[in-house]
């Protein structure tokens, strides 16, 4: 990950409607994928139907070129946790489970969000690691309000994974995001609550739980990019990007 070093900027009502249409398209894309994902589709398809309708409604595709990156998304399966990249020849199958993570880029701001969907009929264990990692996500939004700590936000998602018998990942956390992708603060997905920094109104977190069947070590392939658990468990990747508000918080790449 990589961080504006700049501290936590508070943004404007104006800037997080930016970031809000942004984050829309982002929602909408992992929406539509819903009706896409299934046996036979390759991870570059999922890529080029990402990439066509972000540049369909003149925005930019965040991911591509970040830091060399070569695709519009982040493509990861069964054991790949994140940065997986899109390839022609990655065939989905029965029962895998494939995590799809992008970024818009709309006025010079930033939307992030991911989602892991089950390709077909998954096995059991899948399936609760599914809804464990987004369970703990929407554990951890209830969380993002106005007075609270951030290690409140960490402490619920690594309490809610780690009490299904599941495991964090440590090596990658959730960021700040606005005029760039990543910002401070950076949000680990395991801590202790009522620590860390204090959360006001005009903050905006990508929350991102990264959750693994097995132990929460992790290797990086030799391309660079792709996170594996070290010992191929599965892994599931959900994220929102969320402004806090005087009142509560929104979730600005939730689509109704």
């Amino acid at each position: 990950m990589f961080f504006k070093k700049s501290g936590i900027e508070i943004k404007t009502k104006n800037e997080i409607e930016k970031m809000k249409a942004a984050g829309r398209v982002v929602g909408e894309i992992l929406q539509k994928l819903s009706g896409i994902i299934k046996p036979g589709i390759t991870t570059k398809e999922i890529d080029v139907f990402s990439e066509k309708y972000i540049r369909s409604l003149n925005m930019l595709p965040a991911f591509l070129g970040y830091n060399g990156y070569p695709a519009t998304a982040c493509v990861s399966v069964n054991d790949e946790v994140v940065h997986g990249i899109p390839n022609a020849s990655r065939v989905l199958k029965e029962g895998d489970i494939v995590s799809v993570d992008l970024g818009v880029i709309y006025e010079g701001y930033y939307g992030d969000a991911a989602k892991t969907y089950a390709v077909g009929s998954i096995s059991d264990t899948a399936e609760k690691l599914l809804k464990i990692t987004e369970f703990s996500l929407q554990k951890a939004i209830e969380q993002i309000l106005p007075g609270k700590r951030l290690g409140s936000v960490s402490c619920v998602i690594q309490k809610t994974a780690e009490d299904a018998g599941f495991s964090v990942v440590r090596d990658f956390v959730g960021h700040g995001i606005g005029r760039a992708m990543h910002e401070e603060p950076q949000i680990p997905n395991f801590g202790k609550a009522d620590t860390g920094v204090k959360l006001l109104p005009g903050m905006v977190l990508a929350v991102e739980p990264m959750v693994n069947a097995g132990g929460y070590e992790v290797n990086i392939l030799d391309d660079n990019w792709t996170v594996v658990t070290r010992d191929g468990s599965l892994s599931a990747h959900f994220e929102h990007t969320i402004a806090i508000t005087e009142n509560g918080n929104e979730i600005l790449t939730k689509i109704d």
